[in-house]
């Protein structure tokens, strides 16, 4: 990739504007420059800055004292600009102070250049920057592809692992999927940013990961489960915490898998956490695991009433649930006009 990248900068020519309030500098720039790249001049700061506005020059060679607006502010302009503020500029300069280089640079010129130009110099340093933005910026896309591809790839294997919980009861296919999608829009509407609430999908995914380890017969029981059962029901919590804890490119993935049978009152497991202690992301997912369960068809119960299930929500609030994401969870439910929000609606959604 580096190789391709790098061939690809070799031949690219590039647009140097150069600014210059001196028509014998601009001249003399055009003549060294123009047999290998496209050369477009302007002859103040103002008028630089207008000319961008419009178009995207791969470098700008700019004049640090000219009539009018200096390039020391042309350049903050510049920087300050998030359309023009990864365009490269060199500085152009008779002045020989360092103090001048070393305020260019730490205002985020590239380079200097002196004047009167040398034109081997003035074309090595032209091509050597020019051709070291098309690099970093190709590098980027490129990672920015490759990370798209990761993440998409990620999403299917966790998409895949859930399926793969979910599928040893046929009744809760797409629990997982649910829930994620659940705890995604309670992440949203608390105010969350985009990666927060891709995060919570994620963990809303893989929540229930640690019933891998739990035995079929007893993840399809359909009548009331035994104490040592039930207790190792309750394992699943800490099986998908550990399975999931050592996997740094989501840091906490493990949150949801440990914390969502916590309650806010304390009397959850498997730690007994208790209001602010348990993650606000495990509170987010037990509320939405919550009701799934009572909104999808077990082989216990039927998809229970919405009134019904808006009632249980509002009960436990408090007690089992965070108020405040009940609360929002209870707006969900009411704006739910149709009652989509059950197995069923989210089935007839797919097909």
């Amino acid at each position: 990739m580096l190789q391709k990248v790098h061939e690809l900068s070799k031949n690219f020519k590039g647009e140097v504007l150069v600014v210059d309030d001196s028509t014998m500098m601009l001249s003399l720039a055009r003549r060294i420059l123009e047999s290998k790249f496209t050369v477009t001049t302007a002859s103040s700061g103002e008028e630089c800055l207008e000319y961008v506005k419009t178009h995207k020059p791969n470098l700008i060679l700019l004049d640090v004292y000219m009539k009018g607006i200096s390039g020391f502010d042309v350049l903050h302009q510049l920087k300050a600009n998030p359309q023009t503020a990864s365009i490269p500029v060199i500085f152009l300069t008779s002045d020989d102070h360092n103090e001048t280089e070393i305020r260019g640079l730490h205002d985020g010129a590239t380079d200097f250049i002196s004047k009167p130009f040398i034109p081997g110099i003035l074309i090595q340093r032209v091509q050597n920057t020019i051709e070291l933005s098309f690099l970093q910026e190709n590098l980027q896309r490129e990672v920015d592809r490759q990370a798209g591809k990761f993440k998409r790839l990620t999403q299917q294997i966790m998409l895949a692992l859930s399926g793969t919980v979910d599928a040893k009861d046929h009744y809760t296919r797409g629990h997982s999927f649910r829930v994620a999608k659940y705890s995604k829009e309670i992440a949203r509407r608390l105010g969350r940013n985009e990666q927060d609430q891709d995060d919570i999908y994620s963990m809303g995914l893989l929540h229930d990961i640690g019933k891998i380890g739990v035995a079929g017969n007893i993840i399809r029981k359909d009548s009331r489960l035994t104490d040592e059962e039930y207790a190792d029901i309750k394992e699943h919590t800490l099986t998908g915490f550990n399975i999931l804890k050592n996997i740094p490119e989501i840091p906490g993935l493990a949150i949801g898998a440990r914390w969502h049978h916590e309650h806010y009152d304390g009397t959850g497991y498997p730690d007994g956490l208790k209001g602010s202690q348990i993650p606000e992301e495990a509170r987010i997912i037990a509320i939405a695991d919550a009701y799934d369960a009572m909104t999808s068809k077990r082989a216990y119960s039927a998809i229970r009433p919405q009134k019904e299930v808006r009632a249980e929500i509002e009960r436990c609030r408090g007690t089992h649930f965070d108020p405040a994401i009940t609360d929002i969870f209870l707006q969900m439910i009411d704006e739910d006009k149709d009652y989509k929000m059950n197995e069923a609606g989210w089935n007839e959604q797919e097909n």
